[in-house]
C-alpha cells in the first residue's frame, strides 16, 4: 500500500516540478525577446542618425579647410543620410524633431551640394544648417558621440554663427585657413 501511495506522490512531484520549470522557461524567454527588441530599437536609432551626424561633421571639415568641392561631397552624403533615416526607429522626442528639421536640413545640405566653387553660399546655408542638426542631436540623435556646440563671434559681420563639432578644439567652418581657431565651446553634447 506504501508503494502506490508513494508512487503517486514521486508522479505528482515530477510532473508539477516539469510544469514550473516550463513556466520559468517561458517568462524568462519572454524577456529575453523583450530585452532583445529593446536593444535593436537601440542600436538602430543610433545608426540612423549617426549617418547625419558624420556626414555633418565631414561638411564641417572640409568648410574649415576652404574646400569647397569637398564640402559639395559631404553635403550631398548629408543629403542621402537624410533620406536614408527611418523614422519609425527613432524615438518619440527624435521623431518629431526630424519630422521638423529634416525637410529644411536637407534643403541646405542640397544648396552645399550643389554650390561647390561658391564657398561663402555654402557656409550660409551650413549656418543654418548647423541649428538643425543640433536640434537634432539635442534629442538624442548624437548616437552616443560626444559633440561640442561651438560659437565664432566674428561670422557675417559679428553676428556670429554656430556648429557642432567632434573635437575640444577649435576649427572654424566660417572663416577656414583664415582664422581657423575663431571661436569657442558653447555646450558639451554626450
Amino acid at each position: 500500500m506504501k508503494l502506490p501511495i508513494l508512487s503517486i506522490a514521486m508522479a505528482i512531484l515530477l510532473f508539477a516540478a516539469c510544469n514550473s520549470g516550463t513556466k520559468t522557461d517561458n517568462a524568462s524567454t519572454a524577456t529575453d525577446t523583450t530585452k532583445t527588441g529593446a536593444s535593436e530599437k537601440a542600436k538602430t536609432t543610433g545608426t540612423s542618425t549617426k549617418k547625419v551626424v558624420t556626414a555633418y561633421l565631414e561638411l564641417k571639415n572640409a568648410l574649415t579647410k576652404d574646400d569647397d568641392k569637398s564640402a559639395a561631397t559631404a553635403g550631398n552624403n548629408l543629403v542621402e543620410a537624410i533620406a536614408a533615416v527611418d523614422n519609425a526607429s527613432l524615438t518619440t522626442e527624435q521623431s518629431k524633431v526630424f519630422a521638423d528639421v529634416a525637410d529644411d536640413a536637407k534643403e541646405h545640405a542640397e544648396h552645399i551640394g550643389s554650390n561647390a566653387g561658391n564657398i561663402k553660399h555654402q557656409r550660409e546655408h551650413f549656418e543654418t544648417l548647423s541649428q538643425e542638426i543640433y536640434d537634432l542631436v539635442k534629442a538624442g540623435g548624437s548616437a552616443g558621440q560626444k559633440l561640442y556646440y561651438d560659437n565664432c563671434p566674428m561670422y557675417n559681420d559679428g553676428k556670429g554663427g554656430n556648429w557642432l563639432s567632434e573635437t575640444k578644439e577649435i576649427q572654424n567652418p566660417y572663416l577656414g585657413k583664415g582664422m581657423p581657431t575663431c571661436g569657442s565651446v558653447k555646450e558639451e553634447l554626450n
